[in-house]
C-alpha cells in the first residue's frame, strides 16, 4: 500500500449529542489543509486521506489544530497507515471478530505515546464477561451481549488513559481497511 495513504480516528465527536460534525464538513475541512483523495466514512469521524507529509506525529498535530481551530472543539487524533491497520486486524487475538452473534468487539486505538502495556494495566474486566489484550498501539477488547450491561468497557471514560485513546468497532475496523484496499486499487 502507498506510504502517503492515512486513516484518521477523531474520537469524541457525535457521541452522546456532543462535539457534531457532519462529515461532509469534516471532508471539505481536511481537504482545504491540503489533504488529497480525501473520504469519510460513518458519523464517527473516520477520515481516510493522502499526504506527502511522512512524519506521522507533524501530521496529527496540523490535523489536530486545523479541525480544533475550524470546528471549536479540542479534538484529539490517532492516525494510523492502512499497513498497520492491516497489521492490527491480521494480530488480533485468536478468535477475535469470529463470533458476532455472542460478542462485540471493538479496538482501542492509543495515542502515541501511549503504549499498549500502559493501557492494559488501566482497564478493568469483568471476569466472564469482557476480555482485554494488547496489541501494537491498540488494545482489542470483547465483551458477552449476554451480559453487556455487566461489562466494564464504560469505565474507561472515567479514567485518565480515555483522553488517549478513541474506540472503534470491530465492523468499523474491517470497513476501513476494505475502503483503504479499494482506494489503493482505484489509484492503480
Amino acid at each position: 500500500m502507498p506510504d502517503n495513504q492515512y486513516i484518521g480516528l477523531l474520537r469524541g465527536i457525535n457521541v452522546g449529542g456532543k462535539n457534531i460534525i457532519r462529515m461532509t464538513d469534516l471532508k471539505m475541512s481536511v481537504e482545504n489543509m491540503g489533504y488529497t483523495d480525501v473520504a469519510t466514512y460513518i458519523q464517527s469521524g473516520n477520515i481516510l486521506f493522502s499526504s506527502g507529509e511522512k512524519n506521522k506525529s507533524k501530521l496529527e498535530k496540523h490535523i489536530e489544530k486545523g479541525l480544533s481551530e475550524q470546528f471549536g472543539v479540542n479534538l484529539r487524533l490517532v492516525l494510523v497507515t492502512p499497513a498497520h491497520l492491516e497489521k492490527i486486524i491480521n494480530e488480533a487475538p485468536s478468535g477475535f471478530g469470529k463470533e458476532p452473534e455472542n460478542y462485540r468487539y471493538d479496538v482501542l486505538f492509543l495515542k502515541e505515546p501511549l503504549t499498549s502495556a500502559e493501557a492494559i494495566k488501566d482497564v478493568s474486566i469483568k471476569d466472564g464477561v469482557d476480555t482485554a489484550d494488547a496489541g501494537k498501539g491498540v488494545l482489542y477488547f470483547s465483551r458477552l451481549i449476554s451480559k453487556a450491561a455487566q461489562s466494564h468497557l464504560s469505565k474507561i471514560i472515567q479514567l485518565p488513559v480515555y483522553q488517549n485513546l478513541t474506540i472503534r468497532n470491530w465492523n468499523t475496523v474491517t470497513r476501513l481497511i476494505a475502503l483503504a484496499d479499494i482506494r489503493v486499487k482505484d489509484v492503480k
